[in-house]
């Protein structure tokens, strides 16, 4: 009986803080769709024509699907606060302070994902895909495929720039180690070589430009991991060598 009151407790504690999430993206999202001809006209400004629309309700999902992106990023720490608010009560003290801290980095280095696909890796990749069709094609982007394409270019940057975060997060709390890390590297690379070669043009300096960014990733994720279990293991026992 105390065990299924308790699981109901967690399970209301869980809805109460995915509503306060949904709240925040619906009021983001409301907020963003307010300014999102502004937004739009920015993401437009270095184009040189005008987007051609193919139906009524186009636009309307470009307007949709950038607010919702907008809401989303500014969700984001939101979300990682209620996170961190659920989980609070297994946390020690030191655990506690140690994953508030995760929040702001967790935002600031999907920012950082974001630009770097959308100032980098987008422009790459659409100067190659017009310099393919030369003198041969007349080149007309409609809204939708357009934007589209920007954003299989930038989301997916933004989520992976977040694994050195993810990564520490989940070794303060116990679930991982610098030796599964280690141990996985091979696999990790074939992974994150298979995403850049993906969506990247086909040719080795756009290839390297895109992969090198995302080792280090991995790499930077390895160290922070090997400090925090450092730490943990030197408290635990302090004769303990540090880990290679």
């Amino acid at each position: 009986m105390d065990q299924e009151m308790e699981v109901t407790e967690h399970l209301e504690e869980l809805r109460k803080r995915i509503i306060w999430t949904l709240v925040m993206f619906i009021g983001f999202f409301i907020t963003a769709f307010i300014f999102v001809e502004e937004i739009y006209e920015w993401l437009i400004r270095d184009i040189d024509q005008k987007l051609v629309i193919l139906g009524p309700s186009e636009i309307l999902w470009v307007y949709v699907i950038l607010a919702g992106v907008c809401a989303l990023s500014l969700t984001i720490p939101f979300a990682a606060y209620q996170t961190y608010k659920y989980i609070f009560p297994a946390l020690n003290m030191k655990e506690r302070k140690a994953t508030l801290l995760f929040i702001p980095v967790l935002f600031i280095l999907f920012l950082i994902g974001i630009s770097f696909g959308y100032f980098i890796v987008f422009p790459m990749v659409l100067s190659f895909m017009e310099g393919l069709s030369g003198d041969h094609f007349q080149q007309m982007y409609t809204t939708e495929k357009y934007f589209r394409f920007m954003l299989q270019m930038t989301l997916p940057f933004g989520l992976l720039f977040e694994l050195p975060v993810v990564i520490t997060f989940l070794t303060t709390i116990g679930l991982l180690n610098p030796m599964i890390l280690i141990k996985a590297r091979k696999i990790a690379y074939f992974v994150l070589v298979v995403v850049a070669v993906s969506v990247t043009p086909p040719d080795f300096i756009s290839d390297i430009l895109v992969t090198v960014p995302l080792l280090l990733l991995y790499e930077i994720s390895i160290s922070f991991a090997k400090m925090i279990y450092k730490k943990k293991q030197q408290k635990e026992r302090p004769d303990l060598k540090s880990v290679s």
